[in-house]
């Protein structure tokens, strides 16, 4: 049997209070959505963030959030999940990653990237009294997960509120996400976001 990892024994700890801490949960899109919020509802009280000034055009961000109402609207989860929609302001995206419009796919862009959006989730949760703040960013194959939860450690120390440290493409959550995506019909798009990307 595979060793506990930290996230497995933050669950049992919640599950042994008996209560359900608030999480605000960064969400990159349905489909990655859809494994981790079917993972940590039992859990926690859910808020989903769609924070992604990363997205062009606005068309492709504003389908990508009705996607995501879609999923809540057909999931059935243990724990209520709300939704919260940031708008759409790509000009802080734009001026992070200015320097770093030629780097390839995975480099200073996209961490660039990682700090604005999981920043943006950090201090709203700081600011709201959630207990938790975490990103569904882990459950893609093309994103490094270690990178993401030494951002969200750097900032839960900045915001002070906890980060749910994760790495949600293990034990095939990745392909639970595509089968799910199936099931609810969700829009799987072909790119992360950002004009320079071209994977997901």
């Amino acid at each position: 049997m595979a060793a506990l990892t930290a996230l497995d024994e933050r669950l049992a700890d919640i599950a042994r209070s008996g209560e359900a801490p608030r999480l605000l949960l960064h969400c990159c899109c349905a489909p990655c959505a859809s494994y981790v919020l079917e993972y940590l509802s039992p859990y926690f009280l859910i808020t989903a963030y769609y924070y992604n000034p990363n997205i062009m055009p606005i068309g492709e961000h504003d389908r990508r959030a009705g996607e995501f109402q879609k999923l809540l609207s057909r999931a059935d989860y243990p724990n209520r999940v709300d939704m919260v929609a940031a708008g759409h302001d790509p000009g802080g995206f734009e001026q992070a990653a200015a320097r770093f419009r030629d780097e390839p796919e995975g480099g200073l862009r996209c961490r660039a990237c990682f700090d604005l959006r999981l920043g943006g989730t950090a201090a709203r949760a700081a600011s709201q009294g959630f207990d938790y703040f975490a990103t569904t960013l882990s459950v893609s194959p093309h994103k490094d997960a270690a990178l993401l939860n030494g951002i969200g450690d750097r900032l839960a120390d900045m915001h002070g509120v906890k980060y749910l440290r994760s790495d949600f493409k293990k034990r095939g959550g990745y392909l639970r996400s595509v089968e799910l995506s199936k099931e609810y019909g969700l829009y799987r798009q072909s790119y992360c976001g950002c004009a320079a990307g071209t994977i997901i």
